[in-house]
């Protein structure tokens, strides 16, 4: 049986791996196969640490679903190089599957989080981690206007890192103010985080103080840990199909 593997970039934050571990038993409980999570950094076990446990089961064979929305340097440099070295220390064969991405399947999640979660007349903050790839940071916002179409509900993009006032901190405070101005009253953070993390936890901490400093209505999502189990199933499964 061909073994399930998740890869995420890792994350000093604490609960990240538990986040992650969560997600990969989900999906191969689904699929009825060993499923590992490695990580990329910050987080052990890495790839070929998690390549070594499955050849000890004598298992020959897995295949590598990257906890990654975009394709940018992590996905196109760290993934592939991950990928040989692992093979390479333990001649086991390792398949690399798509990533989550940032398709219709991902948006039907977020949608879903936004009707459960947010005020009806909110403001959206759809908020990645954030890229220097123009290519990808493009993807991203024509995800949140798919989003803003499945729910009816204004979505700005809000990257974690970047440059300029959209990024960050400052730009969690710039839509707040524009939503103040607006009168609508309601921020909503929505985070596209596979996990917990720092980043998350600051942006969480920043709209605690925007509401005390503004008195506008603020509200928030968790990450999207399970719910994009069965994204992981189907990319795992797409790649067996391939063959």
């Amino acid at each position: 049986m061909t073994a399930l593997i998740t890869l995420s970039h890792g994350s000093r934050h604490p609960e990240a791996v538990v986040g992650a571990r969560e997600i990969t038993a989900a999906a191969g409980h689904a699929l009825g196969v060993d499923a590992l999570a490695a990580h990329l950094e910050f987080t052990q076990p890495d790839l070929t640490g998690v390549a070594r446990a499955l050849v000890d089961k004598h298992t020959k064979r897995a295949v590598v679903v990257p906890l990654l929305f975009t394709q940018a340097y992590h996905a196109k440099v760290d993934v592939p190089a991950a990928i040989a070295d692992a093979a390479a220390a333990t001649g086991i064969e390792l398949s690399l599957a798509g990533g989550l991405g940032q398709g219709r399947d991902v948006a039907e999640v977020l949608a879903k989080r936004v009707r459960a979660d947010a005020h009806p007349n909110a403001t959206v903050a759809l908020y990645p981690v954030g890229t220097t790839h123009p290519d990808a940071a493009a993807v991203t916002e024509a995800l949140g206007a798919r989003v803003g179409e499945m729910t009816g509900q204004r979505t700005v993009v809000v990257p974690a890192t970047g440059k300029g006032e959209g990024c960050g901190e400052a730009g969690l405070r710039a839509l707040a103010d524009d939503v103040r101005a607006a009168g609508s009253g309601t921020l909503h953070l929505l985070p596209l985080f596979v996990s917990h993390g720092t980043l998350l936890d600051r942006a969480v901490a920043c709209l605690r103080q925007i509401k005390d400093e503004t008195g506008i209505a603020v509200g928030y999502s968790r990450p999207l840990l399970t719910d994009v189990a069965p994204i992981v199933a189907e990319r795992y499964t797409l790649t067996e199909l391939n063959r």
